[in-house]
């Protein structure tokens, strides 16, 4: 049924989804995909998609001839159409569509290719499996709302380079091929083919570039772009990424935080959000206290308490037990959680245990103030009054070490919030004051919390080498409904200082020198101070996008095992190949591969 195509005669006058009451009587031509058909006999109605949206064309026994060749098409079919716009009368208006109260009755049809039948239907919302969307993107990306999402996509790249353009800002970019240095995650390593026995590796940040740039007196970079980095994934992560990059010269915390909170007020009006500034700002130590995570999710308006004070003179077993052991006794409180069934209390119960605390004490106000275990009533009324409870709440307290108390009232504070949460819908929040260093279980020794790059809080510096844990990191994070958005740092630009930190960080002088020899001499000609950030702008579209997975804003995502269905990567190569880099595959035995 595909024509001889001479597209000259059939250029586009506009796209279908953009027609509306104004075109009345225009005549047009409209190229697209089928989305559907309705076959009544003497008419015929297409509806003709292309990626601004749908409008729908009618073939009429007027033109027998045009009708029959349009009853041979079949969804997807890529058409184009001639015809005249023309009102759909009062009855036949559908007000599900932009495009609703107009038709284009059909005069020519041209057939540019045909399509097998795909193996889902392209409409919203979808039916099939991520994995058979992602073997079959090319259909996925067709519909709708995928079109929506990379539409939004664009714009909110188009705003932030004309933000940071106002804003004196210059975008260059940095290398893809660089070399391997630690940050974290396990690097994506290329071969090379002339240094045998080399090898590049793919970025996981232009880090050390960006500051590097301020070095060389750029004063304001930022650019959008790619990194990478071979980690587990989940729903908000892929091994290819991108993030927002800036960094700026003579700049502290407040200078970064002023200007991101432009650009999201930027971003946001997208959608049409009317973002309120300045964010919140909380320490580290705060927000765990208080949300039992560092990511929390502000709309949500439970908070966690502490009763530690109260375990002093309790004369409950339960709560001499948890003094005894020296834990500390945090709490929820729950307003008009009272209706929350025993047995779900009880398996939230068992959970809690299972992470290492007691157990979990719950006190509800049915009528009578009781609780589970029992407590005594000096204790059980001393509690709630100290939780400020009323009628019909639901009080839950976990015993056990700060650390694993914290974080299971954390996970039941996203449990049991309220249901609705949507005011404000975006609740965005700075955290800063980090700690500069943790100990690692895994690599037993002192490792950066986020990169050996960032500057110590000056209060701190003399606990570098006594107490290295005690001191704080002039770091931030950017938290938007309970989703890390972005994360940045005033940088260390003294190159004592520098060695400093390496040295807690146990590199030895022969492998600061392989590693950051470069980047150690170069802070030695004259470094300004400089703070910078990389904002996910992944994850910021999907926020934007109203979904919940990354995936559904890139194009052409890699699953959870970081495989493209798409393409069959990754995939072997050619002996020929391998010979040429130098390398070897070595095979693995069953039990390695096990």
């Amino acid at each position: 049924m595909t024509q001889n195509i001479n597209l000259a005669s059939w250029k586009r006058t506009h796209y279908a989804g953009t027609l509306r009451r104004i075109n009345i009587g225009e005549k047009v031509t409209l190229c697209g995909w089928v989305q559907r058909l309705r076959d009544l006999g003497q008419l015929l109605f297409v509806d003709l998609r292309d990626r601004e949206g749908i409008v729908q064309i009618v073939f009429s026994q007027e033109s027998p001839e045009l009708l029959n060749r349009a009853k041979e098409l079949r969804p997807e079919f890529v058409i184009g159409v001639k015809g005249m716009v023309r009102s759909r009368g009062e009855k036949a208006i559908n007000p599900q569509l932009p495009t609703g109260e107009i038709e284009v009755v059909a005069e020519d049809l041209l057939v540019f290719n045909e399509a097998r039948v795909p193996p889902f239907q392209v409409s919203d919302p979808v039916s099939a499996s991520e994995e058979l969307r992602f073997r079959y993107r090319y259909l996925d990306l067709r519909r709708p709302s995928m079109q929506r999402n990379f539409r939004l996509r664009h714009e909110a790249a188009l705003r932030t380079r004309l933000y940071f353009h106002q804003h004196g800002f210059l975008e260059i970019e940095t290398p893809f091929l660089t070399k391997s240095t630690p940050e974290g995650a396990r690097d994506y390593l290329v071969p090379s083919r002339v240094h045998k026995g080399k090898f590049y590796a793919l970025p996981q940040s232009p880090q050390l570039f960006k500051q590097t740039l301020m070095m060389a007196g750029f004063d304001r970079y930022f650019q959008i772009v790619r990194c990478f980095r071979d980690e587990d994934l989940r729903a908000d992560r892929q091994p290819e990424f991108t993030q927002i990059d800036l960094e700026m010269s003579f700049a502290e915390e407040e200078d970064i935080f002023n200007l991101v909170e432009g650009l999201m007020v930027e971003l946001f009006a997208l959608i049409g959000e009317k973002i309120q500034t300045p964010f919140i700002r909380l320490n580290y130590k705060e927000c765990l206290e208080k949300y039992g995570t560092d990511k929390p999710d502000l709309r949500n308006p439970l908070t966690i308490m502490d009763f530690s004070l109260l375990l002093e003179r309790a004369s409950s077993e339960i709560l001499k037990a948890a003094r005894e052991a020296g834990h500390v006794l945090k709490g929820i409180l729950i307003p008009g959680g009272a209706s929350i069934s025993r047995s779900r209390l009880e398996k939230i119960q068992q959970r809690v245990k299972s992470r290492g605390a007691r157990g979990l004490i719950w006190i509800k106000g049915e009528g009578e103030i009781k609780s589970s275990p029992r407590l005594e009533s000096n204790d059980l009324l001393a509690l709630w009054e100290r939780a400020g409870a009323s009628a019909n709440d639901l009080l839950l307290l976990c015993a056990a070490s700060q650390e694993v108390a914290l974080e299971v009232l954390g996970e039941l504070r996203m449990e049991l919030a309220p249901a609705s949460m949507d005011s404000p819908r975006f609740a965005f929040a700075w955290i800063k004051d980090f700690p500069l260093f943790e100990w690692s279980e895994e690599e037993k020794k002192i490792v950066s919390v986020h990169h050996p790059f960032t500057s110590p809080h000056p209060e701190d510096l003399d606990w570098l080498e006594k107490d290295p844990l005690r001191v704080r990191a002039r770091a931030y994070d950017l938290v938007l409904n309970g989703y890390e958005i972005g994360g940045g740092s005033v940088r260390i630009h003294d190159m004592n200082l520098q060695r400093r930190i390496f040295k807690i960080l146990r590199l030895q002088e022969k492998e600061m020198e392989e590693k950051f020899g470069f980047f150690l001499e170069a802070l030695t000609y004259g470094t300004p101070p400089h703070a910078g950030i990389a904002l996910g702008f992944d994850r910021i579209v999907m926020l934007l996008c109203g979904e919940n997975s990354i995936r559904e804003v890139i194009p052409f995502p890699k699953t959870t095992s970081a495989l493209c269905l798409l393409t069959g990567s990754p995939s072997p190569v050619s002996p020929a190949q391998l010979e040429e880099l130098g390398l070897e595959i070595k095979k693995l035995d069953k039990t390695e591969e096990s």
